[in-house]
């Protein structure tokens, strides 16, 4: 078989959570290019919709799917939704988080310190990024255990292995603003849940790895990518098109001796 063929997805189904964003909208495209039939399941319906239309216009298999993943019987008919249209569901992406953005499309940047930091925000990115990825590989499992395969992918980030380095999010003469102390908290969780669900899953056929992107420009301004590119060793952001090489390969055939594992795309950001 040419190395090709080992990414090959046609007749698969597909969910991508947080399918809107982002990066979420490029995990559904490479899926979808790739033959798979893609869910894009995000909290924002339209947002969903407008991701999915834009897939099937160019051909490819997609539809929208507006899910609270906090809720467990929204997740269950997300996967339900799956299967009555694909019939099968055999590659879950874990995407959606809570992530607060430095990018200028946010005005409101986040201030994040840790000893005024509010238990309702740890609460809900608690429950967003490590309850929904746990409740949506839940559900997921049983279609994936009874048609003998399937992947679960969880996407992790740099800031799951190493500290924030809170330096790049300050500017002069304004107020001090941080990174908050949960993202680091509950991508170094999914990084856990990665780890058990291999583990626990072992010989069935169902495998489990993580993505870890770097940071990935979305129109920063200046200073923000100045600082942050000094922190890489190739001296940049990443493009958004830059982890779908990695994602078409933890869902493919190509990683198939592949579990438990933790595939960084960072630019050397954790490298020294």
């Amino acid at each position: 078989m040419p190395a090709t063929d080992l990414f090959e997805l046609s007749g698969r189904g597909a969910i991508v959570t947080g399918g809107a964003g982002l990066l979420g909208a490029e995990f559904c495209r490479v899926l979808a290019g790739a033959g798979a039939a893609v869910v894009v399941a995000d909290r924002r319906g339209d947002a969903a919709r407008a991701v999915a239309d834009r897939l099937a216009a160019d051909g490819l298999k997609a539809r929208a799917a507006e899910v609270d993943i906090t809720e467990p019987a929204s997740v269950a008919a997300l996967v339900r939704d799956c299967l009555s249209s694909f019939g099968r569901l055999d590659i879950l992406v874990n995407s959606a988080a809570l992530d607060p953005k430095f990018d200028r499309s946010h005005g409101d940047r986040p201030a994040g310190a840790f000893e005024d930091f509010p238990l309702d925000a740890w609460n809900a990115a608690l429950a967003v990024n490590l309850t929904g990825a746990f409740l949506c590989s839940q559900a997921a499992a049983p279609a994936m255990l009874a048609q003998g395969r399937g992947v679960i992918i969880n996407l992790c980030s740099t800031y799951g292995l190493v500290g924030p380095d809170q330096r790049i999010y300050q500017r002069p003469g304004e107020a001090p603003q941080f990174k908050p102390v949960y993202y680091t908290v509950t991508k170094a969780g999914i990084l856990g849940l990665t780890r058990y669900l291999a583990a626990y899953y072992g010989e069935s056929g169902l495998r489990v790895n993580a993505l870890t992107p770097g940071g990935v420009y979305n129109d920063h301004d200046e200073v923000f990518v100045r600082n942050y590119s000094a922190r890489t060793v190739l001296g940049r952001m990443a493009r958004k098109d830059e982890m779908n090489g990695a994602m078409l390969f933890l869902a493919s055939d190509a990683s198939s001796y592949m579990t438990g594992a933790n595939l960084v795309v960072d630019g050397g950001w954790t490298a020294w």
